[in-house]
């Protein structure tokens, strides 16, 4: 189950980032056992990603050969790239499908009420991100992401301010969870968010994603499934 699991969270988030790059104008390939982008990917996403342990080195040079700089996400923590750094390790996480409570608001540890929704206009995807990444101005997030049919992104506001949200994308029988952030509240309140309004969007599928620290995730009832390793050629 553990290796389906891990497949399938593998596949998802490279749907995610596919839809990411294709917002952008440079879309990626699928083959059996890798994603590729061949064109420019935009900041923070990878180049290629392994979809199954059997990928090697050969799998993932479609999205690499002739770039001076581009990063590859090794879903399985099985391949090293000749000469290239590694950025970062995390953990792969699942949580089973969570109930529909029927509440589209949390609490923050301060009190405060968080109102969320999933964001339907181009200003508030903007804002959203703004909040996301304080202080940046990389228009990551392009309003063709919001007409994707299996794509939310979710805000949580305090008195009309954006204070946390996350992204979500389902695909084959899992939902992923991605980008969660809280920049004027607490995290836990973030991820109970979250996975509130994913049993409301996506009703009966179970949660899939990747955390560098999957502590706050565990608090809502994630677990680590498998390790991963995202390498940097700079």
């Amino acid at each position: 189950m553990t290796d389906d699991l891990l497949l399938e969270a593998a596949r998802n988030n490279a749907e995610w980032c596919d839809a990411v790059c294709r917002s952008h104008g440079s879309p990626g390939t699928f083959g059996a056992l890798s994603w590729t982008n061949p064109g420019v990917a935009p900041p923070y996403y990878p180049d290629a990603i392994s979809l199954s342990p059997d990928a090697t080195w050969a799998d993932l040079l479609d999205g690499v050969e002739g770039k001076e700089s581009a990063s590859v996400k090794d879903s399985f923590a099985a391949i090293r790239p000749p000469g290239w750094e590694l950025l970062f390790e995390a953990e792969w996480i699942h949580r089973p499908a969570p109930a529909k409570t029927g509440e589209a608001i949390a609490t923050a540890a301060t009190g405060d009420v968080i109102d969320w929704e999933a964001v339907r206009d181009p200003g508030t995807l903007r804002d959203w991100e703004r909040a996301c990444f304080p202080g940046q101005d990389i228009d990551l997030f392009r309003p063709s992401l919001l007409r994707e049919g299996e794509v939310a992104v979710l805000a949580g506001r305090i008195g009309g301010d954006i204070v946390c949200g996350a992204a979500l994308n389902a695909s084959g029988g899992v939902v992923g969870v991605s980008n969660v952030f809280a920049s004027g509240c607490d995290l836990d309140a973030a991820w109970s968010g979250a996975v509130a309004l994913a049993a409301e969007l996506f009703p009966g599928r179970p949660l899939v994603g990747y955390e560098t620290d999957p502590a706050p995730a565990a608090r809502h009832g994630f677990t680590p499934i498998g390790p991963l390793r995202v390498w940097l050629k700079a």
